[in-house]
């Protein structure tokens, strides 16, 4: 009798949220009936907390911003409210019963992050745009503190990262099997896969960015291990589709990312160290500095614009800085930036502010087609280059630091890691390797600020503490 009134409650709940969504249709406020999703993502955040971490793998790649919808604000459904609700709840734990391991706080990685949010806290008090700025700094709160900081106490067990790094290329290989599907029926034109990534991507510099992290990935899962017949022609057919979104992304800086990734792979696996690398860095930054005149001339005489579909072409047009509008218009961000810093160079502007202030420092000479006087273009188009202008010198090397403090102990990892693991072995090599591809991609964008790139780095540094946690006490 229990199980006919429970079954009866259901039925009578479901037609009333049917009742109530044909309503809110109707109104022309439909998004409201959301609220019972959000509901269930709330009990799913706080009774499987670990699966909703590693569910976000998946989301990511598919998440939209309602902006386009709402014409409000902008909010990527469902990783931030996702990650909000982390954010607080893992806060609440931890004042109660500690959420994060104490191990974590010694971690290299978290050190420099938490220095890094400290900077950007100091830089927001002196900020131009007080508020703006302290929205920036809540925003690094809900994607770095549930990622960065719960994420070691999910990857100790290791299973959780062949998990995360499964979901996390499931969710992209989805979303470029849609975006080809789209772009095919436009014949793969070349302007139209500017924007046939929506509404997963805004554009397709941040999904080039995104395909090229995956790259390493999808290769990685496919040489972790002898798979069975199945397996391995499923993980090809996933080969194909990544290799195939990447070069119909139309995205230089994906592509040269990539090749940088293989440089690094070959470093490693030759066991080249770390001082002849800088050695040759200084020897070719050097020689590149004395040959300034004569590599600006030879830039000047490449005509290719980007907007050539073929690949060659399309690959030296990244060199053009002369007729690209593309490169100039980057050109004028990077000279705005420094500017900007010459001005500011201890607090900067305050993070978050650059789109604010760039306009009144572009020089006549730098502006482009597609330049706007109103310097209503977005951000500085570098990962390093934004905080020197947002949060003055300290906020660049405070980047750089965690980029050197990431590839370091990941590098560590991967060479102190048991052999005869060959599956994690292999996925941590995977995970440098699309992290080389992102602070690569990094001197020419920067997307830290949004899920698309925030949920997997920092997920991938998480699971580098988890795993050396592991490591630490397999030694012990």
């Amino acid at each position: 009798m229990q199980a006919i009134r429970s079954h009866t409650f259901i039925v009578l709940a479901s037609l009333a949220y049917i009742l109530l969504l044909c309503y809110l249709v109707w109104i022309d406020q439909a998004y409201f009936a959301l609220a019972p999703v959000g509901l269930l993502a709330m009990y799913c955040a706080i009774a499987y907390t670990q699966w909703t971490y590693l569910a976000l793998a998946l989301f990511t790649p598919l998440s939209f911003n309602i902006e386009e919808y709402t014409d409000s604000f902008g909010l990527f459904i469902p990783t931030e409210p996702i990650l909000f609700g982390l954010l607080i709840l893992l806060l609440l734990r931890h004042i109660q019963d500690r959420a994060f391991e104490k191990e974590i706080w010694h971690h290299p990685i978290v050190q420099a992050v938490s220095f890094y949010l400290f900077w950007i806290l100091v830089t927001s008090i002196t900020s131009q745009y007080p508020m703006a700025s302290f929205k920036f700094l809540l925003a690094k709160l809900w994607f770095i503190v549930p990622m960065l900081f719960y994420g070691p106490s999910v990857f100790k067990q290791p299973k959780h990262v062949k998990t995360f790094v499964w979901l996390l290329t499931t969710g992209m290989v989805l979303a470029i099997t849609y975006t080809l599907i789209v772009h095919a029926s436009y014949g793969f034109g070349e302007k139209e896969g500017h924007w046939v990534m929506w509404p997963f991507f805004k554009d397709h510099t941040i999904y080039g960015a995104a395909v090229a992290f995956a790259t390493p990935l999808v290769f990685g899962l496919y040489f972790m291990k002898k798979h069975n017949p199945l397996m391995q022609v499923t993980l090809i057919i996933l080969i194909v589709i990544v290799l195939t979104g990447l070069y119909f992304s139309y995205t230089r800086a994906a592509w040269l990312s990539v090749v940088a990734a293989l440089c690094i792979l070959a470093a490693i696996k030759l066991k080249i160290k770390f001082s002849w690398i800088a050695g040759g860095i200084l020897i070719l930054g050097t020689l590149l500095y004395f040959s300034k005149d004569a590599i600006q001339m030879e830039l000047e005489r490449n005509k290719f614009e980007h907007t050539t579909e073929e690949f060659g072409e399309r690959l030296q047009s990244a060199a053009n800085v002369t007729t690209d509008a593309s490169n100039l218009e980057r050109l004028n961000r990077w000279s705005c930036a420094l500017e900007m810093f010459y001005e500011r160079p201890v607090f900067g502007f305050g993070p978050g502010t650059y789109a604010f202030e760039y306009a009144r420092f572009q020089d006549p000479e730098n502006l482009t087609i597609i330049s706007t006087n109103f310097g209503d273009m977005g951000n500085a188009h570098s990962e390093y280059l934004g905080p020197l202008s947002e949060m003055g010198l300290i906020g660049m090397l405070a980047v750089i630091l965690i980029v050197i403090v990431i590839f370091y102990k990941g590098i560590t990892l991967y060479q102190k890691w048991p052999s005869e693991d060959r599956e994690i072995r292999t996925l941590i090599l995977a995970m440098i390797l699309a992290l080389v591809t992102y602070f690569v991609h990094g001197i020419l964008n920067n997307f830290l600020d949004t899920d698309k790139a925030a949920i997997p780095i920092w997920g991938f540094c998480a699971a580098f503490i988890g795993l050396e946690m592991v490591l630490k006490r397999k030694v012990v």
